[in-house]
């Protein structure tokens, strides 16, 4: 779309006023030109090629007279009226919008106008001896003019848009956000002069779990939303400040939401996946449940969580060593083991953190290391089995939460949350003694 200036006249195009005599020579031009930009338009605008007598044509005709007419008439006189000017083409705006369609005709129609016109400027000049100096500041003028004519345009069409086709430009221009491949810039400021809606440079993505009351009052006058989708969304421009943490909960006042992580415009993709994992993650109880959940504050958490068949290959591959062990001594040996790797605290300190005697931590390390042998020692590796430490503890969360709701004389739960308990119910499934017998078979 074409750039917008603020209402004001010609002479705030240019350090100094075009001379007056450029007036006197380009009157006697418009007549013709009108037409001829009339022609051009209807040849290569399909929608403008109608008899003549229809208004959308009629409506054209004018627009175009009146635009030479009070371009030149400033060009005389600064200080000419601009009110019926800045009128005509206000109406022009609201009459494409009561028709029902966009502007993109009615901005080429504008471009082909500023087209036709400066190719007569280019003939007419040299033959009235115009400086190139002139040529050029008029150049200037007319293009200027040309963004204002189409930001007096825009400001009709969008008074007359009803109040769901401008929720429809808002949801269309969410859907854009989130292409993949992200959109053009140019692209998306055009959509978003139509939801009147300022770009910022950047945002943050909510996830709403499906079915959810949302009171769309306490909305931010600049929040997105879809609601209407299978996995309701929102975008909030810029951080999730604790002011917008509080609109949120407001707006949801018996649910809850998601806010995934704040992002340039080019990543509202990724912050809207890490929300809906994270809030799949608060549904299995991996993550504590309550109005505003922030992906930033887990972000350790999504990572451990985002490829639960990876974390497995790496359990097998570096605790296999464990898996002729019983029950009891796993869980008592892991035990140790992370709290050794989380603290590197000494026996005494382990001890304290378990309950348990010293001499039964050093007990506890030295069977560690007999059955993991070097791993313990070998920098990758210990990291490696730290991560798998830790996403067990995550799974086993996500059971033990599971596991009373479950047993519980409970109705039903709501469609939206039996998905997100079935993926809860595959977090907890993860069974190390399986995952590292066969990781001893695959050795």
């Amino acid at each position: 779309m074409t750039r917008t200036l603020e209402p004001g006249g010609l002479e705030r195009t240019a350090a100094t006023p075009l001379p007056r005599r450029l007036a006197t020579i380009m009157r006697p031009e418009l007549p013709s030109l009108a037409t001829e930009i009339i022609e051009e338009i209807r040849r290569s605008i399909p929608e403008y090629g109608r008899p003549m007598q229809g208004p959308y044509v009629q409506a054209l005709q004018i627009g175009v007279e009146r635009a030479l007419g009070h371009f030149v008439d400033q060009i005389d006189d600064p200080s000419a009226p601009r009110e019926r000017h800045e009128d005509t083409y206000r109406r022009l705006g609201r009459f494409e919008a009561q028709e029902g369609r966009t502007l993109d005709h009615l901005q080429a129609a504008f471009r082909i106008g500023a087209q036709v016109a400066w190719r007569r400027v280019m003939r007419v000049g040299p033959t009235r001896n115009l400086s190139s100096a002139v040529m050029a500041q008029l150049a200037d003028t007319l293009f200027a003019y040309i963004d204002e004519l189409a930001s007096l345009a825009l400001k009709g069409y969008l008074d007359a848009l009803p109040a769901e086709e401008l929720e429809e430009h808002r949801r269309r221009l969410l859907h854009l956000l989130l292409r993949r491949p992200p959109a053009s810039r140019r692209a998306i400021e055009e959509l978003a002069e139509l939801a009147e809606w300022g770009v910022p440079e950047e945002v943050t993505l909510v996830a709403v779990p499906p079915g959810s009351r949302v009171v769309r009052t306490a909305l931010d006058q600049d929040v997105l939303a879809d609601l209407t989708a299978p996995e309701p969304h929102l975008l909030v421009p810029g951080r999730m400040t604790a002011d917008r943490q509080r609109m949120l909960a407001e707006a949801l006042p018996e649910g809850r939401a998601v806010s995934g992580v704040s992002v340039p415009l080019t990543g509202t993709a990724d912050s809207l996946r890490w929300a809906r994992q994270a809030l799949a993650l608060v549904d299995a109880g991996v993550l504590d449940d309550g109005p505003v959940t922030r992906c930033e504050d887990h972000l350790v958490e999504l990572w451990l969580m985002s490829d639960q068949a990876l974390i497995d290959q790496i359990a097998r591959r570096n605790l296999a060593g464990m898996a002729a062990l019983n029950d009891g001594q796993r869980h008592r040996l892991l035990e140790t083991l992370h709290t050794w790797l989380t603290t590197r605290g000494t026996a005494a300190e382990i001890a304290e953190e378990l309950h348990v005697h010293p001499q039964t931590v050093r007990y506890r390390m030295r069977k560690l290391e007999g059955t993991l042998g070097d791993r313990l020692t070998d920098p990758g590796s210990r990291f490696a089995i730290e991560v798998a430490l830790r996403a067990m503890w995550l799974r086993r969360r996500a059971g033990e939460t599971a596991a009373p709701a479950a047993e519980a004389e409970a109705p039903a739960p709501a469609p939206e949350r039996s998905a997100a308990r079935s993926r809860g119910a595959g977090l907890a499934a993860f069974d190390l003694r399986a995952a590292t017998e066969a990781g001893v078979r695959t050795r």
